[in-house]
């Protein structure tokens, strides 16, 4: 898997969308069904994060698979995952900065929770693949 940077019209689309849908890619490359998650884009680069670190649900299977496809209107993309949560202070902080600018309208008791220490562990960066990984068909499992 080869990653390489978003484009700007890109990151204008997920800057644009009020959600990302992220489906977590199986071990065999199918896609689990997608979920919608909070997005935000900080320095050029793209990143989502739950109240709370946990071993299951999307966030749990995208930090075993570290691969997943993301929607967000017309934009469609195959992404590395990294987890960049812990250790980075001035990181999570442009994030937070970066989810108060963008859902700040929906007010203090779900922007805080998006923006708390439990939630600012639980930062992912996604980066698009350059070579796009593809669904398989059922006769190649």
């Amino acid at each position: 898997m080869t990653t390489g940077g978003w484009s700007a019209s890109d990151l204008a689309a997920i800057d644009e969308a009020d959600e990302l849908r992220i489906a977590v890619r199986r071990p065999d490359g199918s896609l689990r069904p997608a979920v919608p998650v909070w997005v935000v884009t900080a320095a050029g680069q793209v990143y989502v994060r739950t109240w709370y670190r946990r071993d299951t649900g999307w966030f749990g299977g995208v930090l075993s698979a570290r691969r997943a496809q993301v929607t967000a209107g017309d934009l469609v993309a195959d992404v590395a995952v990294a987890d960049v949560g812990v250790g980075a202070p001035d990181l999570r902080a442009a994030v937070a900065s970066a989810y108060r600018r963008k859902y700040g309208r929906y007010g203090g008791g779900s922007v805080d929770r998006m923006v708390g220490e439990d939630a600012a562990t639980t930062t992912l960066r996604l980066t698009p693949e350059l070579e796009p990984a593809t669904e398989l068909r059922p006769d190649e499992r």
